[in-house]
């Protein structure tokens, strides 16, 4: 049973950092919130639409090869350090810390992330949502969130219409970037048909109604609306899914 079936009568469910899988090789130290390569855990499959979280630590001058994907939405999100992206459809960047990479893999792609510092880790984080359609052509963008940034909330990165001026995803989803200072506080609303949401702490420390949240944790909501408060200056990503 997935996770998304396990909390469907749920309204509160906490992913802690240090309860997720674990990969590491000399190269990469990887934690998976949900069941990931050779991480199986049936009690955390996805959530909704919402599939893979993955917190990855990278050696200097190393990286992931030119590898496939098709028929899934990936997003980046560089903690610390640098990204340098290159794919199948001649995009060419580094991503540096605090920018936000959206690729559609639609009917295939291939693509390799590497970190290009011989001397730095790279710290990033992977989201994979899964489309509400098959196909198409493969999609590219990359942001910076800081650049247009809510003072204390939410920032639409991408929806499934580019509202906003936010990236167009091939799925019924709202992906927001916050960054809270200490004491700062948030409501977050959820109704039909964005009914569902998940949290993920990228730095600092949350509360969510009584329950605190630490750097990785996670969190989804069902069937209701939070109040999210900053105890300490905390960045985070919110993704409300049907």
């Amino acid at each position: 049973m997935s996770e998304s079936e396990e909390n469907s009568a749920s309204t509160f469910l906490v992913r802690r950092a240090d309860e997720r899988g674990i990969s590491e090789f000399d190269w990469l130290k990887s934690r998976h919130s949900f069941s990931f390569a050779n991480y199986y855990n049936p009690a955390h499959m996805g959530f909704r639409s919402l599939r893979v979280i993955n917190d990855d630590i990278v050696a200097p001058g190393s990286g992931f090869e030119t590898h496939p994907h098709d028929n899934m939405e990936i997003f980046s999100y560089v903690i610390d350090g640098a990204l340098e992206h290159k794919d199948s459809m001649g995009n060419g960047r580094i991503i540096q810390a605090g920018e936000f990479q959206y690729m559609s893999a639609g009917e295939g792609i291939t693509h390799s992330e590497f970190n290009p510092s011989q001397t730095e880790h790279v710290n990033f984080l992977q989201v994979w949502i899964e489309p509400n359609v098959r196909g198409g052509t493969p999609r590219y963008e990359d942001r910076k969130p800081d650049t247009r940034a809510e003072v204390n909330g939410l920032t639409l990165l991408a929806s499934d219409n580019g509202r906003g001026a936010s990236i167009s995803i091939r799925q019924q989803a709202e992906i927001y970037f916050g960054n809270l200072s200490a004491g700062a506080s948030k409501d977050v609303e959820l109704d039909e048909p964005l009914a569902h949401a998940w949290l993920q702490l990228v730095q600092g420390r949350l509360r969510i109604d009584n329950e605190i949240l630490y750097r990785g944790d996670g969190a989804s909501v069902t069937n209701g609306n939070v109040t999210i408060t900053a105890d300490e200056a905390s960045t985070l990503f919110l993704l409300k899914l049907n």
